[in-house]
C-alpha cells in the first residue's frame, strides 16, 4: 500500500509493515456491521447535502454507490481487504471508486464516531432479536406448564427433597427469571439509543453539521452530549455483556434441572432424541450434550463480560485503539445467546413427563415435615417448639426405618391430642399444597392465575 492512498497518508512517508497491518486488522469481524455502516453513512451524506455539504447530484451518486456495495456484500462478491484495515475503509474505497463524490463522504466525520454508531445500530436490532429469542423460551414453558399443571415433583433446597410443589410452578420461576432479563434488555437498549455520530475524533467539528437531523433519519432518540464520552464509551456494551451474562446463568440453572430430571436416579423426563447424543463407546448412552453446552456456554458469557471490563479499565479519554477489541467479545456473545436460546426453545416441546416417576418422588412423606409444624401452630403451639417436635419425629422414624406417616398414634398423640385423629390426612401432598395460603405459592389455583396472566399479558389484554 502506498502512504498517500492510506486515510491518513498525506501525514507518512512509508507504508504501514505488513507485520502491523496484519496484527491491527479488523475487517475480518467488524465487516458484519456493513449494513449498518451503511445505513449511517446514508443518513451523513444526505445531513450534508442538506446543509450544503454536498450537492444533490453528489449525494444522489453516493447512496446509489453504497446501495450497490450493500448488494454486492450481501452477495458475497464483494473484495474485502485486509490492506484497507477495517470495514469502514474497505468500503470507502470501494465508493471512491465508483464515484468522485465517495471522497467527500467523510467529511466532518472520523473513524471514532463513524464505528459507535454502527455499533450502536447493530446493537439496537440484536436486543430486539434477544428479547423476541427470550419470549419464545417464556412460551415454550407456559406452554409445559399448562400441558403438565397438575404433575407434582418435590421442590429442592440444598438439592435435598424440600416440599412438594407443582411441576408448572417451578417452570413457572423460570419465566421470572426470562422476564427480569428480558426487562434488562430493554432497559439497556435505552442507553444504546444515543446518536455518537457529529462527535468526530473528540472534538466536534467547525462544520455545520445538523445532528438531530442525522438522529432522526437513524431513529435514535437522542444525540450524544459530550463528544468525548460519545466516541470513547462503551458502557452500552458492558451492560449488554451484563445482562447476557445473567441470562445465559439462568438458563444454564435450566439446562441443569433438566439434565438432573433426566437422569436415570431422577427419571422425571425424557429428553428428545434428536437433542440428544450417543457414546463412541457405550451404547446404551443417550447425553444431554445440546444442554450441557446451554451450561457450558453461560462461563464464556461471563468471561465475555470480564473481557471488556479489563478491556476499559485503564483507557484514558478519549478514543484508543484498544476499543477494537470490544467487538469479538460483543458478538461472540450475541452469537452464543441467541444460540442457547433457539436450543432451549426447540428442545422444551419434545420433553415427556414421566409423571409416575413424579408422583412417586411426591409422595415422600418427609416432604410435609413442615406441613405438620405448620398443623401444630394452628393448633396453638409456638413454631420453634412444634419444629423442634417434628425433628425429632423425624430421627424417631429414621432409626424405626418407617416413613414418617408410618409412625404409630402413640408415638405422635404427645406433641398434640388432637393429632392422631388427623395424622392420616396430612400426608396427602395433593391436598397439602391446595393448603397454600400465600400469593405465589405453588397452590394450583394461583398457579393456574400466573399462566392465564402470562397469556393475556403477552396477547395485549390488562392483567
Amino acid at each position: 500500500m502506498n502512504p498517500s492512498t492510506s486515510a491518513w497518508g498525506g501525514r507518512f512517508q512509508e507504508a504501514p509493515d505488513a507485520l502491523l497491518k496484519r496484527f491491527s486488522e479488523s475487517v475480518s469481524f467488524d465487516r458484519r456491521l456493513y449494513r449498518q455502516d451503511i445505513l449511517g453513512s446514508i443518513a451523513h451524506a444526505t445531513m450534508l447535502c442538506e446543509v450544503g455539504l454536498l450537492s444533490i447530484q453528489e449525494r444522489e451518486e453516493i447512496v446509489h454507490g453504497l446501495r450497490e456495495i450493500e448488494e454486492e456484500i450481501a452477495r458475497g462478491t464483494f473484495p474485502w481487504s485486509t490492506d484497507w484495515e477495517d470495514l469502514h475503509m474497505n468500503i470507502e474505497r470501494a465508493l471512491s471508486a465508483r464515484t468522485p463524490a465517495g471522497a467527500k463522504l467523510h467529511t466532518g466525520r472520523s473513524r471514532n464516531d463513524q464505528v459507535v454508531t454502527g455499533l450502536r445500530l447493530w446493537l439496537r436490532e440484536e436486543i430486539d432479536a434477544d428479547r423476541k429469542a427470550i419470549r419464545a423460551v417464556q412460551q415454550v414453558l407456559i406452554d409445559w406448564a399448562e400441558r403438565d399443571s397438575d404433575v407434582l415433583i418435590p421442590g429442592y433446597t440444598h438439592l435435598q427433597r424440600a416440599q412438594p410443589v407443582l411441576l408448572a410452578h417451578h417452570l413457572l420461576a423460570y419465566v421470572e427469571m426470562l422476564s427480569r432479563d428480558s426487562e434488562r434488555l430493554t432497559d439497556a437498549r435505552r442507553r444504546v439509543d444515543v446518536l455518537p455520530l457529529g462527535s468526530g475524533a473528540l472534538a466536534g467539528s467547525t462544520l455545520p453539521l445538523h445532528r438531530q437531523r442525522v438522529a432522526e433519519l437513524l431513529h435514535f432518540s437522542q444525540v450524544a452530549r459530550n463528544s468525548m464520552d460519545a466516541v470513547s464509551d462503551r458502557d452500552f456494551v458492558v451492560e449488554y455483556l451484563a445482562a447476557l451474562a445473567l441470562l445465559g446463568t439462568h438458563l444454564s440453572r435450566l439446562a441443569e434441572d433438566l439434565i438432573l430430571w433426566s437422569t436415570s436416579e431422577f427419571g422425571f423426563v425424557s429428553l428428545p432424541e434428536a437433542f440428544t447424543t450417543g457414546s463412541s463407546l457405550m451404547p446404551q448412552k443417550r447425553n444431554p450434550d445440546s444442554l450441557e453446552l446451554v451450561r457450558g456456554k453461560a462461563a464464556r458469557l461471563s468471561g465475555n463480560l470480564i473481557s471488556l471490563l479489563v478491556l476499559l479499565k485503564g483507557l484514558p479519554l478519549s478514543y484508543n485503539r484498544d476499543l477494537q477489541e470490544d467487538k469479538e467479545p460483543l458478538f461472540d456473545s450475541a452469537d452464543t445467546i441467541l444460540g442457547c436460546l433457539q436450543i432451549l426453545a426447540a428442545l422444551i416441546p419434545g420433553i415427556v413427563v414421566h409423571r409416575d416417576r413424579c408422583e412417586q418422588a411426591a409422595s415422600d412423606p418427609a416432604l410435609l415435615a413442615t406441613d405438620l409444624v405448620d398443623w401444630l401452630v394452628n393448633h396453638g403451639i409456638a413454631f420453634r417448639e412444634a419444629h423442634h417436635a417434628v425433628g425429632r419425629l423425624v430421627v424417631r422414624a429414621e432409626a424405626q426405618r418407617v416413613s414418617l406417616s408410618e409412625l404409630s398414634s402413640e408415638e405422635v398423640a404427645p406433641l398434640h391430642p388432637d393429632l392422631p385423629g388427623e395424622w392420616s390426612r396430612l400426608w396427602n401432598p395433593r391436598e397439602a399444597i391446595t393448603r397454600r395460603q400465600t400469593e405465589g405459592s405453588s397452590r394450583p389455583s394461583f398457579v393456574q392465575a400466573e399462566i392465564e396472566r402470562w397469556r393475556r399479558q403477552w396477547s395485549g389484554e390488562p392483567s
